[in-house]
């Protein structure tokens, strides 16, 4: 499963030459990542806090290929590569909408309880993961 997700630059994303400021980018992750989540079908992001259950971002990273700029219409295609009892990684292509690749990267991230122990991912999660997972 790919989930595709689309964001508008907006220019408090901007540096002072128009470009986005690369940890934009890894804000855009988060969001292809949890709308990924939410397109499964079972829990969202916040419910799956609520239920006593966080996935902590424990590695990033980023390739950037070429910049974008102010209002430039990004499309985010995140999936699931890898899916382990405690860990989760995506990978994410970030593109211009008309103007070709600017980044590629991964987030790698472990399930954790409130109090910050790390924790298995619930079951159900695991599953649908591991269902729309594909081979990196």
């Amino acid at each position: 499963m790919l989930q595709v997700t689309e964001v508008r630059v907006r220019y408090a994303e901007t540096d002072q030459m128009g470009v986005v400021y690369h940890a934009n980018y890894l804000a855009w992750c988060d969001i292809g990542r949890t709308d990924l989540i939410r397109a499964l079908g079972g829990m969202t992001y916040a419910e799956l806090e609520r239920e006593g259950t966080a996935l902590a971002v424990v590695e990033a990273h980023l390739r950037y290929v070429k910049p974008a700029r102010y209002d430039d219409l990004i499309r985010v295609t995140t999936r699931v590569t890898e899916v382990r009892s405690r860990v989760v990684r995506f990978d994410y292509e970030i593109n211009i909408a008309d103007g070709g690749l600017i980044a590629i990267g991964y987030t790698t991230l472990v399930a954790m309880t409130r109090e910050g122990r790390g924790s298995c991912i619930p079951e159900h999660l695991r599953q649908q993961l591991d269902r729309v997972r594909v081979n990196a």
